[in-house]
C-alpha cells in the first residue's frame, strides 16, 4: 500500500513483518499480501529491495539438476523453476533457456558426469545428454582446447535477477503491503502479542515475524534465542564483458562442481553481455563486496582456458556480491511456532530460482503456527519493463512512440535507453531512489561507456523527477 523510506513507523501492529527485502523476502511480502485480510510489512535496511545478495548474482535460472537429492533445497528449487518460469512469462520478465554445458576437461571430471546425470534424475530433471567432445564443440565452436566432453542441461536459463525481485515488491505493495525501506532492525524482543522490533526509524510491532535478513539472519536468529546456523559471507567477483563478446558463447558453461560450489562459469546475459565469475572466497565482514586484483586475475586465468577469445574483449563493468553459505548443504528454513517466528536462511545462489516456492512454503509454515491466512486473491496484471536484448525495446516500437515520444528520445545509448523509461522508472510504484536503484531498472549508465557521455543527462532527469 506504502513505500516510505524516512519519518515515524505506523503504531498499528501487523500480522506479519518480513525483515529483509531481498528476492526471498519480496516474493514471501508478495504471497502474504494476496490475502487481502492480512496486513504486512517488508522491513529493509538499506534504499531499495534487492540490495544484497539479490542484486549480484550470476542471474541463472535452475533446473536443480545439480542439487542434493532429498533436501528441502532440491525440492523449493524444482518446484520454484516452474513458477518463476510461468510468473516470468507473465510478467515480462525476460528469461533466455541457453541451456548448459558442465564441461570436463580431465578424465576425473569426464568420469563424473554420467554419476551427474544419475543425480539429476534423481532431482526428477531427466533430460540430460552426455556429449563427446566432437558434439560439445559443434555446439561451442570457441571453447578452449582439450575438453573431452561434457553433460548438457537444457532446461538452464539466464533471467534478470533485479527485474524479479522488483516484480515481487511491486505486487506486495499493489496489494496492500508496506515497504519501509532505510528501517535497519537494531533489537527484536518478544512482546504479549508478537514482536517488537526497534529500528532506525522507530518502533514496529508484529503478530508474526519472517527472518529474511540474508547475510544477517543468523544474527536475528541468535537474537531470538536459536543457535541453529552461522553465516560465513562469500564473495563472488564476476566480470562483465562487452555485448561484442555475446557471439562466442551459445550456453551457461559450467564446470564439474565442487565443495565450495558450482565454480566459475562463462554464461550470456539476458542484457547481451558475457559474464565470467564468480570466485569463492569465504570472508568475515559482510560488506566486503569490493573486488581484488588477485580475484580478477584469478577469473581471466580460468576465462582463459574454458574461451580463450573472451579474455581479449572489452570488460564493461566489475561486480562482487556476498553469498550466505553456513556450511550446511540445505536451506536452514525453520519453524519456531512457539514464538510465531519463521528463519529463512542460508539461501545461497539458487534462492532466485526458489523464490517463490520458498514464498509459498513459509505461508504453509506461518499457516501451522496460527496465522489465519484467510482467502487468496489474483494479482492484478503486472507488466515489467523489458531490459532483454531478445525482446523489442521501447524504441523499437513505433506505436509506443506514437503515443508517447519520450521513448523515442534515447539518452543512453549504449543501453537505448529512453526518457520515457527514465520517467518511468522515477515514478513507478517501488521508484529509483538513487542512480543505481535507477540503473538496474533501466540499464542506464550500464553499458559500454559506464555513464561517460550520458551520466549528467542521466542525473539531471533523476533530480528533476525526484523533486
Amino acid at each position: 500500500m506504502t513505500v516510505t523510506a524516512e519519518g515515524p513507523l505506523p503504531s498499528t501492529p501487523y500480522d506479519v513483518a518480513i525483515v529483509g527485502a531481498g528476492v526471498v523476502g519480496c516474493a514471501i511480502a508478495r504471497e502474504l499480501a494476496l490475502r487481502p485480510g492480512l496486513r504486512i510489512a517488508l522491513v529493509e535496511a538499506q534504499d531499495d529491495v534487492g540490495q544484497g545478495t539479490s542484486k549480484a548474482n550470476t542471474a541463472i535460472l535452475h533446473t536443480g539438476f545439480d542439487a542434493t537429492p532429498g533436501t528441502l533445497e532440491a525440492r523449493l528449487v524444482r518446484e520454484g523453476y516452474e513458477r518463476l518460469g510461468a510468473y516470468a512469462a507473465r510478467t515480462g520478465i525476460p528469461v533466455e533457456r541457453v541451456g548448459a554445458l558442465l564441461v570436463a576437461w580431465d578424465e576425473e571430471q569426464l568420469a563424473a558426469l554420467p554419476r551427474l546425470a544419475e543425480k539429476a534424475g534423481r532431482n526428477a530433471y531427466h533430460d540430460t545428454v552426455l556429449l563427446g567432445p566432437d558434439a560439445l564443440y559443434a555446439r561451442e565452436p570457441h571453447l578452449g582446447p582439450g575438453a573431452l566432453g561434457a553433460l548438457h542441461v537444457p532446461g538452464e536459463s539466464v533471467i534478470c535477477p533485479w527485474t524479479t525481485t522488483l516484480a515481487y515488491a511491486t505486487e506486495a505493495v499493489r496489494a496492500g503491503a508496506d515497504l519501509h525501506l532505510n528501517t535497519a532492525v537494531r533489537e527484536v524482543r518478544r512482546a504479549p502479542d508478537g514482536h517488537r522490533l526497534t529500528t532506525g526509524r522507530g518502533a514496529l510491532h508484529a503478530r508474526h515475524l519472517v527472518n529474511a535478513a540474508g547475510l544477517h539472519a543468523d544474527t536475528l536468529d541468535r537474537a531470538l534465542g536459536h543457535e541453529d546456523f552461522t553465516v560465513t559471507p562469500r564473495r563472488g567477483q564476476l566480470l562483465v564483458y562487452d555485448k561484442l563478446a555475446r557471439p562466442l558463447v551459445r550456453h551457461i558453461l559450467l564446470p564439474v562442481p565442487t565443495a565450495l560450489g558450482k565454480g566459475v562459469l562463462v554464461a550470456p546475459t539476458v542484457y547481451g553481455n558475457v559474464l565470467l565469475g564468480p570466485t569463492a572466497e569465504d570472508l568475515r565482514d559482510k560488506r566486503a563486496t569490493g573486488s581484488t586484483a588477485d580475484g580478477l586475475a584469478a577469473l581471466r586465468e580460468q576465462g582463459r582456458r574454458v574461451l580463450p577469445a573472451l579474455v581479449d574483449e572489452e570488460v564493461t563493468a566489475v561486480y562482487a556480491g556476498l553469498r550466505a553459505a553456513t556450511g550446511h548443504e540445505d536451506y536452514a528454513i525453520a519453524a519456531h511456532p512457539e514464538q510465531a517466528y519463521v528463519t529463512v536462511g542460508g539461501i545461497r545462489s539458487t534462492g532466485l530460482t526458489a523464490s517463490l516456492a520458498i514464498a509459498a512454503h513459509v505461508t504453509g509454515l506461518l499457516a501451522a503456527g496460527g496465522l489465519d491466512l484467510g482467502p487468496v486473491r489474483e494479482p492484478e496484471p503486472l507488466t515489467m519493463p523489458n531490459l532483454g536484448e531478445a525482446c523489442p525495446r521501447p524504441y523499437q516500437r513505433p506505436e509506443l512512440i506514437a503515443a508517447d515520444p519520450e521513448y523515442g528520445t534515447l539518452v543512453c545509448h549504449c543501453e537505448r535507453v529512453s526518457r520515457g523509461e527514465i520517467r518511468d522508472a522515477l515514478a513507478a510504484t517501488v521508484p529509483a531512489r538513487s542512480l543505481e536503484g535507477l540503473r538496474r531498472r533501466t540499464r542506464a549508465r550500464a553499458g559500454r561507456c559506464q555513464g561517460f557521455y550520458c551520466g549528467a543527462t542521466v542525473r539531471e532527469l533523476f533530480e528533476r523527477g525526484r523533486a
